[in-house]
């Protein structure tokens, strides 16, 4: 039986025509589109169709509309991407707590991964620059909120000597999205120095160049630390 034609939205046609024109190049990142009114008059539809295209394309992330100009083209990274999916992954957390120990076991394949590339890759200036932020990250002990910030800004400096631009992002939205369950829970007694000896164990074996020792180290930081959150929220 051939297959019916669906009956599209204006808006729709628009929308299409609108990112082929980016796709082709007509309008780079950091580059405004066309007024509302020249769309208007250039597709020869209503100001709803034009103003319903450009929503979804700013809810899509391809354009920013500032009030009073018009739309203006963004420039796509992997952050901008991730950060278009965030609020319906805590949504889909908060609404089904299953899915909050398969996002932990995402973070653990991909940040043993990412402690045995950055082993294999790191320079020593990177090295250094990781001993330092085992440094800064003690000093911000006495600011929970400084220390989390301190905590993500660590694992994510380890992804990204992977030289992959996707991964630095994924570690830090993987974090960012389970840290409202453990938050609360981070001052137990003795967290604080078990995370930053943990951490200076993973720097050790990369600054050792032994991706196995790094993943292993990586490895064993991350369990125990989702099975001390764990543990604290049964009680």
């Amino acid at each position: 039986m051939p297959e019916q034609i669906q009956r599209r939205k204006l808006y729709q046609e628009v929308l299409e025509r609108l990112m082929n024109r980016i796709h082709q190049g007509e309008f780079p990142a950091g580059s405004q589109l066309p007024s509302e009114r020249d769309l208007m008059e250039q597709y020869g539809v209503g100001r709803p169709a034009v103003r319903e295209a450009l929503q979804a394309m700013e809810r899509s992330g391809f354009v920013e509309i500032a009030h009073g100009e018009r739309a203006r083209v963004v420039d796509p990274t992997a952050e901008r991407l991730i950060a278009q999916i965030a609020a319906g992954a805590q949504h889909l957390l908060r609404t089904k707590p299953d899915m909050l120990q398969h996002l932990k076991e995402a973070r653990v394949f991909l940040e043993t991964s990412t402690a045995r590339m950055a082993a294999a890759r790191a320079t020593p200036e990177q090295i250094e620059r990781l001993r330092q932020t085992v440094t800064v990250h003690r000093a911000s002990m006495v600011d929970l909120g400084e220390f989390i910030e301190r905590d993500m800004a660590f694992h994510r400096e380890i992804a990204d000597i992977s030289g992959n631009p996707i991964f630095p992002s994924i570690v830090e939205s993987l974090f960012r999205w389970a840290s409202e369950f453990y938050t609360p829970m981070v001052r137990a007694p003795g967290a604080e120095e078990l995370t930053l000896a943990e951490h200076t164990r993973i720097v050790d074996a990369i600054a050792a160049g032994d991706g196995d020792a790094a993943a292993e180290a990586m490895r064993v930081h991350l369990v125990r630390a989702n099975e001390l959150y764990r543990r604290l929220g049964q009680q």
